[in-house]
């Protein structure tokens, strides 16, 4: 029995990976099949004739670099923002003990329950007020507010999961308190920053409601409001262009998957060797 269990946690991870993977191969058959094929009955993995032009009208027809800067710049700065505000906010919510934390965990979890339907109406009329309704900033903002309370509750975990006897063992050294957070404390984070700094991008790269409500000119179009524009007044869907444009949009989550996903192994008790 012992020799079969490494081949089938092989043959387990295999499934899985061809389950997580076979929709993404599908969409990419999909980016270079022909209109008439798509539509037919036939159901085929390989295309019949691939047609690499659904690329470039993906391209041409819709602003979609154009729209996938907007897209970039706004998950980047609101990734930046929510881990600049919730780390050292975390840091104090699991530190502290008493009604303040408590009041903290409750405000997270509260602000949770609400669903977006319910918080668009009330942020679209402060942004108007504030001039930002139409604005890649005002966009920023929402998401830094709508993702933080999560990226909050995250972060708080790992630095409860840091022991305090680190801290006082980088005090008796003679350390100041910024110095034993910059040393020990925060180069134990970089796994829960790594995390969290991935979905936040994430979150903010796919995030359509906020996005469609809040955006009305095309030039502050991002890219899921400019995906939508492949569909016509009239429910005509061009399937081969938008399914490229959706394989040029995964592009970007890859590359920054890619350089991130190194630092989540990494770090883990880099702070806690003394140097």
């Amino acid at each position: 029995m012992r020799r079969l269990v490494r081949p089938a946690q092989y043959l387990a991870l295999a499934g899985y990976l061809v389950f997580l993977g076979f929709p993404l191969l599908w969409l990419i058959s999909a980016s270079v099949k022909s209109s008439a094929e798509l539509n037919s009955l036939t159901v085929s993995l390989v295309p019949q004739e691939w047609h690499w032009e659904n690329y470039t009208d993906a391209l041409a027809r819709q602003g979609l670099v154009h729209s996938a800067v907007n897209s970039v710049v706004v998950a980047l700065v609101a990734t930046a923002l929510v881990i600049v505000i919730a780390l050292p906010a975390a840091y104090v919510l699991a530190r502290l003990r008493g009604k303040v934390r408590i009041a903290g965990v409750a405000w997270i979890l509260v602000s949770q329950v609400f669903p977006v339907v319910l918080v668009i109406l009330p942020l679209f009329l402060v942004l108007r007020m504030l001039g930002l309704t139409d604005s890649l900033i005002g966009l920023t903002l929402v998401h830094t507010t709508y993702f933080l309370p999560f990226a909050l509750w995250t972060l708080q975990g790992y630095v409860s999961a840091v022991p305090a006897e680190l801290e006082e063992a980088g005090a008796m050294d003679g350390a100041g308190r910024f110095t034993v957070l910059r040393k020990i404390v925060f180069p134990l984070l970089v796994p829960g920053v790594v995390a969290t700094a991935m979905f936040s991008f994430v979150s903010s790269w796919n995030e359509f409601f906020f996005a469609l409500v809040l955006l009305q000119s095309p030039e502050n179009y991002t890219l899921p409001i400019t995906l939508k524009m492949f569909i016509g007044g009239e429910g005509k869907v061009a399937l081969g262009p938008l399914a490229a444009g959706a394989v040029l949009a995964a592009i970007p989550s890859i590359v920054f998957f890619t350089i991130m996903r190194r630092k989540l192994a990494g770090g883990l008790m880099a702070g806690a060797v003394k140097g």
